[in-house]
């Protein structure tokens, strides 16, 4: 069985089933506050983020939460999970980026506050870099173990919110904007390899590969759900791929924290709700 999770303003948690559309489990609860953004961990394990910063995880053969973390001010932006080092990756509206511990069930590190609303994050060159997505359009990039303050910016990228990453290789991500413009971006080298597509004159909120990866999807504020087909991008953006070897001096451990590092810091700025979100689960929730 296949469920679709989703989380709501009334901080409930729903998976519904994909074939036949009927609730298979509902949390009612789950948050203190509109759950704001949902992702899959494991085949067992989800985690979700709230709109006053809570982070839980959730471990659906025993219905329960595991983990909660109580670490930002505002709004939960948007979540990743490093699987190797069993730590999830925050982003917030309060301008910082958490790294949470599942192991030991605490809060490792938060960086400092940065310029803006830190909005999208992804992990990428085999999990030494963090890509962040801001409100002003500038990625910020944390090296690995290194996350008080970012190690380099992207500023040339959009004039516009960079709502949405997506990871297509350990070079490549997929940028998604306010002002509807979808770009394949390249990270370090930092450039912008080509335009994919435009979603609309609305901000691209998600966007998420179908399971075989001949499909990009966005989602908009025009409450339309569209498909691109990626077999010309991949070819195309293979052709202009610079694999350059440029020297990264950041260092690669993995669980060193420096507060010493290039200026990226500036005030804290805060947001509205960015809206409930969801992700695909095998087997939520099976037992119930």
């Amino acid at each position: 069985m296949t469920s679709l999770v989703t989380g709501s303003p009334d901080c409930s948690i729903l998976a519904t089933d994909v074939e036949t559309g009927a609730a298979v489990a509902r949390l009612e609860n789950a948050h203190g506050a509109a759950v704001n953004r949902i992702v899959n961990l494991t085949e067992s394990t989800i985690a979700s983020g709230d709109d006053e910063g809570c982070i839980k995880v959730w471990d659906t053969r025993q219905q329960s939460c595991c983990n909660t973390f109580q670490v930002h001010e505002e709004y939960i932006s948007d979540i990743t999970f490093a699987s190797d080092s069993m730590k999830l990756i925050g982003t917030s509206g309060d301008g910082t980026l958490s790294v949470c511990n599942l192991r030991s069930n605490k809060v490792q590190t938060r960086s400092e506050f940065s310029e803006d609303e830190l909005l999208s994050v992804v992990i990428m060159k085999n999990g030494r870099k963090v890509i962040c997505g801001t409100q002003t359009g500038t990625l910020l990039l944390y090296s690995w173990g290194f996350f008080k303050d970012c190690s380099d910016r992207f500023v040339d990228l959009s004039p516009s919110s960079v709502d949405a990453l997506l990871k297509l290789d350990e070079d490549r991500v997929i940028t998604g904007s306010e002002n509807g413009i979808i770009s394949l971006v390249g990270i370090l080298p930092n450039r912008i390899i080509q335009p994919i597509a435009e979603h609309s004159e609305y901000p691209v909120e998600r966007l998420a590969f179908s399971h075989d990866r001949k499909y990009l999807g966005s989602i908009s504020h025009d409450n339309t759900l569209k498909l691109w087909d990626l077999d010309g991008l991949l070819e195309s953006g293979s052709n202009v791929q610079n694999h350059s070897t440029m020297s990264d001096t950041d260092s690669d451990g993995m669980d060193v924290d420096n507060s010493t590092s290039k200026s990226c810091k500036g005030t804290k700025r805060k947001s509205a709700s960015k809206g409930s979100n969801s992700s695909n689960v095998n087997n939520f929730f099976a037992e119930l």
